[in-house]
């Protein structure tokens, strides 16, 4: 499906054929501490299919919780996270868009949850939770 999005104050813009069945959320720590929430939410596109139409992000390398190098991209000016992948540059490299960057991403269902084990407790029942509409 194509997907259009950007950061926060708009300074980094892009478009990309995503693929919708791919949402997930992951649990993993380091996905914890870069959305600053109990977990982050993706749509994978391949980056042949990604194409950024304002400014490039600003990147850095860091080891993830299973040990390999991955690439994080995000907005040097307000600081949202655009998306993360391999260091490896092949004709299949994945970028994992955080969901949250996404124009229209209110029919984007996660499909699947990773690195549970890390999981926060209380995500796995929302539902008692009290909802409020919006804040006043």
């Amino acid at each position: 499906m194509r997907i259009t999005g950007g950061c926060h104050c708009e300074n980094i813009l892009y478009e990309a054929e995503a693929d919708e069945t791919g949402v997930g959320i992951c649990h993993c720590t380091d996905c914890q501490k870069l959305s600053a929430a109990a977990y982050r939410i993706v749509i994978p596109a391949n980056e042949k299919n990604f194409i950024l139409l304002r400014n490039k992000p600003k990147i850095y390398i860091k080891k993830s919780n299973n040990g390999n190098p991955r690439v994080q991209a995000f907005c040097a000016k307000c600081g949202s996270h655009i998306y993360a992948t391999s260091t490896e540059e092949t004709d299949n490299r994945t970028f994992n868009i955080r969901l949250g960057t996404v124009d229209n991403n209110r029919g984007l269902i996660p499909q699947k949850q990773i690195w549970c084990r890390s999981a926060q407790a209380w995500t796995f029942n929302l539902n008692n939770i009290p909802k409020i509409e919006k804040q006043t």
